[in-house]
């Protein structure tokens, strides 16, 4: 979680020294150039079209704060949850809780992975950072908390498989990858669906870290499941059929999102 608070405030700098971006997309580009080398990909997997998932929908609860996600990355989880009878959720990385309190609306369990507190505080990080994890989620009947690595965690000792999983710890290469490859060795069933969070810094810029390890960690047979979910910054991994195009940059926007925002004190 130490890299998570590197990231924000790698964020922070950037926003106030636009031109540190371009050494981003230059490391994309070095990622790019790898994937396109091994295995002959362009820098996007393909686009399916978020209406083919989305559904009419509220989120109860959004923090609207820093190291989260975006509203349509929670509505693609919470109507993917929605659409699976007696949903059976799994997640790596809890921090506030956003992601699992929305889908815990839609799915009948829902269990989270995070480091324990003690693990946060070794890491050097302070005890309020470490409260904050599972902020919205604590004392939901349906969500379980687990505690611990995910490169170590036992995942077989859940002695479950899980409808829809979600990726959203730490988002170096080495970290996405192995957390896919376990993921898929321990958890996964014949339709399993998996979402990884952060795949792309915007909807329309991939991050070339996160796809290579994404790609890498998925079994070879696999590959050809996985897509980019328009106007999110998810790649998901689903068995079907799919319209699918390519992404480009700028994009030309095909909808216009409606939201009806309420705040209510804590």
């Amino acid at each position: 979680m130490k890299r998570l608070t590197k990231t924000l405030k790698g964020l922070w700098e950037i926003a106030k020294n636009p031109w540190l971006l371009n050494k981003v997309l230059e490391q994309d580009d070095v990622w790019f150039k790898t994937l396109e080398k091994r295995y002959g990909l362009t820098n996007t997997f393909p686009v399916i079209n978020c209406k083919q998932f989305f559904k009419k929908d509220s989120l109860n609860t959004f923090g609207f704060l820093g190291g989260g996600s975006l509203p349509t990355d929670i509505l693609l989880l919470k109507s993917l949850a929605a659409s699976i009878e007696n949903c059976s959720y799994f997640e790596i990385g809890t921090w506030r809780g956003e992601s699992v309190i929305n889908v815990a609306d839609a799915a009948k369990e829902c269990y989270t992975l995070n480091l324990s507190k003690q693990d946060i505080l070794d890491l050097g990080l302070n005890e309020k950072y470490a409260d904050l994890h599972a902020f919205f989620s604590k004392g939901k009947e349906n969500i379980t908390h687990l505690h611990g690595n995910s490169l170590n965690f036992d995942f077989t000792g859940l002695n479950k498989k899980f409808d829809l999983i979600f990726i959203d710890g730490d988002h170096h290469y080495e970290m996405v990858k192995n957390d896919t490859k376990r993921v898929f060795e321990s958890l996964v069933h014949d339709n399993t669906i998996v979402v990884w969070h952060d795949y792309a810094h915007t909807p329309e810029q991939v991050r070339g870290e996160v796809m290579a390890g994404i790609y890498e960690g998925v079994p070879a047979d696999q590959r050809k499941h996985l897509y980019h979910v328009s106007n999110t910054m998810c790649a998901i991994y689903i068995k079907g059929d799919f319209d699918t195009y390519s992404l480009e940059y700028p994009d030309t926007p095909i909808h216009k999102f409606r939201l009806d925002i309420s705040l209510e004190d804590l």
